[in-house]
């Protein structure tokens, strides 16, 4: 009796595991956030889907738990990673409340896939070679204060910051308010990047300066990453060397 929380990477079948495509076929549900399912629909046709809005995470992983719990062979899935801003965390808290009131729970198998930092670094070339910080300016689950104390703490380090949900309609000046941030820090002339929409229709990919990016138009699909003081543009390319010797 197993629960699969099941990381899709990007969206399409080209930027996803073969562990995770093999787990949704062996599936009979797939459940998730509206957009994912959608994503999802074409190439697993014959699956039955169950999609919630956002903000209805609890309600849906309740669900899926419940299912899995009477034997359905079920797949939650999330963009990215599961364990990155994912359900991964939220279904194995729900698994142990319901052990603890010593109700017939379904384990959880966690499958990996490729994250947002990861496949947008790809797209830009190679920024994040060395030591860097994720980090969400979505401040739904976390206080404003906390996001903007771990970007100062990650400018202060040097850091290259990868930034996830930089802005949406509620937090228009939010990647703004970030760069102002790392601008106390950090030269306007640090290279940067971002990719929206990453491996999907209309996928848009930049290197621009910290000072350029403190005024890009950005959205919940965008990725976004701050170089560290060694972060060039070579060819176009967004490149945070590691350190060999004299290349």
């Amino acid at each position: 009796m197993s629960l699969y929380v099941v990381g899709i990477g990007p969206g399409g079948l080209d930027g996803m595991t073969v562990e995770a495509k093999n787990v949704l076929e062996s599936c009979h549900i797939i459940a998730g956030y509206t957009v994912y399912t959608e994503l999802l629909k074409p190439y697993f046709p014959h699956k039955k889907y169950y999609s919630t809005p956002m903000k209805q995470e609890k309600e849906r992983c309740g669900w899926a738990l419940a299912r899995a719990a009477e034997g359905e062979a079920i797949a939650v899935v999330c963009s990215g990673d599961p364990g990155i801003y994912g359900m991964a965390g939220l279904l194995c808290q729900l698994q142990a409340q319901a052990q603890q009131e010593t109700v017939r729970a379904a384990e959880i198998i966690v499958i990996p896939g490729v994250t947002a930092a990861s496949s947008g670094a790809a797209r830009l070339g190679a920024p994040l070679t060395h030591d860097f910080a994720v980090i969400s300016l979505s401040d739904l689950l976390t206080p404003l204060a906390v996001i903007q104390k771990r970007l100062r703490c990650a400018a202060m380090g040097d850091m290259v910051i990868c930034l996830y949900n930089p802005a949406s309609r509620k937090r228009a000046d939010y990647l703004r308010m970030a760069c102002d941030i790392v601008l106390e820090y950090k030269s306007p002339q640090t290279v940067c990047g971002y990719v929206r929409q990453i491996g999907r229709e209309g996928e848009e990919v930049r290197v621009l300066s910290l000072e350029q990016l403190r005024d890009i138009q950005a959205d919940m699909f965008t990725t976004v990453y701050i170089g560290n003081d060694s972060t060039m543009e070579l060819g176009g390319k967004m490149v945070t060397p590691r350190g060999y010797a004299d290349v």
